[in-house]
């Protein structure tokens, strides 16, 4: 009986021995998933947060170097692919113009249009800043993954209205004061006298509207080089970014 007794206690000590070891290996095994949890989630909240801050910062500089660029005499005029030329509707009249000998006043026309131009673009920084301060991460994930002009695309819907109302009265002015509206308005008035045909297109209107293109256009070559040239990647920030998005 005694016997029985003993083993009994024994038993139950083992038991509880065991029981408190598996409990305390359990505690154990959950503080360590937990912790793992902990570390996973602040690797993704790392992640997340390089890559909005990362594609913020591309686009900063991009916009920056494109306003520089565009902004800064000749940033137009020089410029092949931007250039401001005639109107399609006034190219008629210019070459019936440069044949009747007033090529001055043409070239005048098309260099003030091309200053104007680099006028207007001064402004748009501010613009372009407020509108990547306000990216969200999702619309980061889908702009990094998307084509090499994604972001270009998103500024370009977020930005455009602005820009027009901001770039007109700047481009207007512009005009005014280099004597743009005056060689153009000498211009269609010589045109007008000898074609039946008369014209007479907003010339405000359509050096925003090239102004604009200009300035997307140089946006988007910026984004492409830093996607696809890391020399372009100026910041340890930008090659963590865009190297990790280009090896995947």
């Amino acid at each position: 009986m005694k016997f029985i007794i003993l083993f009994s206690c024994i038993y139950i000590g083992t038991y509880s021995t065991n029981a408190q070891s598996l409990k305390n290996l359990i505690k154990k095994a959950t503080s360590i998933d937990s912790n793992i949890q902990q570390v996973s989630k602040g690797t993704n909240l790392l992640q997340q947060n390089d890559i909005a801050a990362g594609l913020k910062e591309a686009l900063q500089i991009g916009t920056e170097k494109s306003v520089k660029n565009l902004s800064s005499i000749d940033g137009f005029f020089a410029n092949a692919a931007l250039k401001i030329l005639m109107p399609p509707e006034a190219e008629k009249v210019e070459l019936a113009l440069r044949k009747i000998g007033l090529n001055k006043q043409v070239d005048e026309a098309i260099l003030s249009m091309n200053r104007a131009a680099e006028d207007a673009c001064k402004s748009a920084a501010p613009v372009f800043i407020d509108a990547i301060k306000h990216i969200s991460f999702d619309d980061g994930i889908g702009i990094l993954k998307g084509n090499d002009d994604a972001a270009t695309t998103y500024l370009k819907n977020k930005t455009s209205n602005e820009l027009t109302n901001q770039f007109k009265p700047t481009i207007e002015a512009s005009l005014q004061k280099v004597g743009a509206t005056k060689n153009w308005n000498t211009i269609i008035t010589q045109y007008n006298r000898f074609s039946l045909k008369k014209i007479n297109p907003d010339l405000t209107v359509y050096v925003t509207e090239r102004a604009l293109m200009g300035i997307f256009v140089q946006i988007a070559i910026e984004e492409k080089n830093i996607r696809k040239d890391p020399l372009a990647r100026s910041t340890n920030l930008l090659k963590k970014v865009f190297g990790e998005t280009v090896n995947k």
